[in-house]
């Protein structure tokens, strides 16, 4: 199990890194993203999305609202936001099951609020907020069971 730590001073630059780290995974992924509002988890899903190819940074949005969001075709990226998730059944309504029916990146916003088994490689990522601008990402890459 991989760990490292990366510090960013702007979003810009959490962007960025974002991008580097969706550049270096490969598919099947899930990235499970944690920490407090505002730390910058759908800033970092921005280059997510970017790095591995499937939408440009400028249209990733956050799903807080429609719950999931699906960029691109090949690769295909579902953008997961479990804010407004009460308990298990809201999650089953969800129909996640679907999004792993073909291998694709899946980024999952308040991750902590429910575990996931999938058999997938996973990538945990936590962000904390250091100041205004300044982020701390701890991220845990986990080897999955496929292969």
């Amino acid at each position: 199990m991989a760990s490292r730590e990366i510090e960013t001073h702007s979003p810009e630059e959490t962007i960025e890194r974002g991008r580097e780290i969706g550049a270096g995974l490969k598919l099947p992924v899930v990235i499970l993203l944690s920490g407090e509002l505002g730390a910058g988890k759908t800033t970092l899903t921005k280059g997510l999305a970017s790095g591995l190819g499937a939408v440009g940074e400028g249209e990733v949005t956050s799903p807080t609202f429609t719950l999931v969001h699906q960029y691109g075709r090949e690769p295909r990226v579902f953008h997961v936001d479990l804010y407004r998730v009460r308990d298990f059944e809201d999650l089953e309504t969800l129909g996640l099951e679907d999004i792993f029916s073909a291998p694709a990146a899946v980024i999952v916003e308040w991750a902590e609020k429910f575990s996931f088994r999938t058999g997938w490689p996973t990538v945990r990522i936590h962000l904390d907020h250091v100041s205004e601008d300044t982020r701390r990402i701890s991220i845990t890459e986990e080897p999955g069971e496929l292969g």
